[in-house]
């Protein structure tokens, strides 16, 4: 089994409904994102998938994020944007763009602070 990785991030604030702390109040992060591929098969050239190709459909996704906040848009209308629910989200989206016979997202995770990551995987 092979595995890739991409790595990048975006900004946004959010805040957590029915949180008893800081966070209940409206704030923003730097959000890191790092999205996993799993597959079996390289293609003829030695590629698993194109780097280019995962950066290309994450970048498009994540642009729905960035510089907005979360709690406004409709995947976040009855969850809280939280990092858990974030990575799902964007597992789930990439996952119809990017999963093919040889290859399909494996994790993704998001980081909120630079110790503070979830993960998500099917």
């Amino acid at each position: 089994m092979y595995e890739v990785s991409i790595k990048t991030h975006f900004s946004a604030a959010h805040n957590l409904k029915g949180y008893d702390g800081a966070c209940s109040v409206q704030h923003g992060h730097n959000w890191e994102v790092e999205v996993y591929v799993i597959g079996q098969k390289l293609n003829d050239i030695g590629i698993l998938v194109d780097f280019k190709v995962v950066k290309e459909k994450v970048r498009r996704i994540l642009g729905e994020f960035d510089h907005i906040d979360l709690n406004t848009l409709p995947c976040f209308r009855s969850v809280n944007p939280t990092s858990e629910n974030l990575a799902r989200i964007i597992y789930e989206k990439l996952e119809v763009e990017l999963n093919d016979v040889d290859h399909k997202v494996s994790r993704v995770s998001v980081k909120e602070t630079p110790e503070s990551t979830a993960t998500y995987t099917r």
